[in-house]
């Protein structure tokens, strides 16, 4: 059973915006590059970040801004604007005027821009943030792969375009036949010379039921998977076990 590569999607900041790219690097045992790079600390993440300028452990997405606790924060689009993690970040939102900052010398700006976007009775963001890895939902360095013949099938069941957005998926894949990645934990995925161990399935939170071009819930997405399938899990994880360059077009191999 093959397949090839139909999207590649990093999201420098958690929760908060994602491209598209066309090729990237994965090294063993390390997220994709530039995937949740920084994260938005709240005022009850900053009791487990520590006082320095960066936490040194990884830290869970209760700490952070999420789009489980604000569904608008879903409709936010854009990365790097000059292509790669050094320079500055666009961000875009259909009722916010465009951002352009720079993540390092810029945050107070992002902060500002966000603040209509958070429920006011939540804990109020702080800070950005790097870490020691990627700030991701899991603490292994995992990147995440999707179907886009689940996809299909799950739209045709829901009788709704739901899109690729809301799911925030690291890669997405076209050729498998729908849910196929299901029966694949413990196998290896070989794309040229890289090595991916799939590893798990993906649970799914509330963040998914927003429509990503409003910021509006439209669905209660883990009940509608439960109804469908019993379980609210729609994707994998994997592990780069061998590094290397991926593009869009490759073929995936099991």
């Amino acid at each position: 059973m093959t397949a090839r590569i139909a999207r590649i999607r990093r999201h420098p900041i958690k929760a908060i915006g994602g491209e598209d790219i066309a090729r990237t690097r994965l090294d063993a045992a390390r997220r994709l590059p530039g995937d949740r790079l920084w994260g938005l600390l709240t005022e009850a993440g900053e009791r487990h970040a520590g006082d320095g300028p960066r936490p040194e452990r990884w830290l869970p997405k209760s700490c952070f801004l999420r789009g489980a606790a604000s569904a608008a924060l879903q409709a936010v689009q854009g990365g790097w604007a000059e292509g790669g993690p050094d320079g500055p970040i666009r961000l875009s939102h259909p009722d916010l005027p465009d951002l352009v900052f720079d993540p390092v010398t810029g945050a107070a700006q992002l902060l500002e821009w966000i603040r209509p976007l958070w429920p006011a009775d939540k804990p109020a963001p702080t800070r950005l943030v790097q870490g020691p890895t990627g700030w991701t939902d899991v603490a292994q360095p995992w990147i995440s792969i999707l179907s886009l013949a689940s996809l299909r099938d799950l739209e045709a069941r829901l009788n709704r375009p739901l899109g690729i957005e809301r799911w925030r998926a690291n890669l997405w894949l076209e050729g498998w036949d729908a849910y196929a990645e299901r029966d694949l934990i413990g196998h290896i995925l070989t794309i040229g010379d890289v090595e991916l161990r799939v590893t798990e399935t993906i649970g799914r939170c509330p963040a998914t039921s927003a429509d990503t071009a409003t910021g509006r819930i439209d669905i209660d997405m883990p009940e509608a998977l439960r109804t469908q399938f019993g379980h609210s899990e729609f994707g994998i994880y994997a592990e780069v076990v061998s590094g290397g360059d991926i593009a869009l077009g490759d073929e995936v191999r099991i």
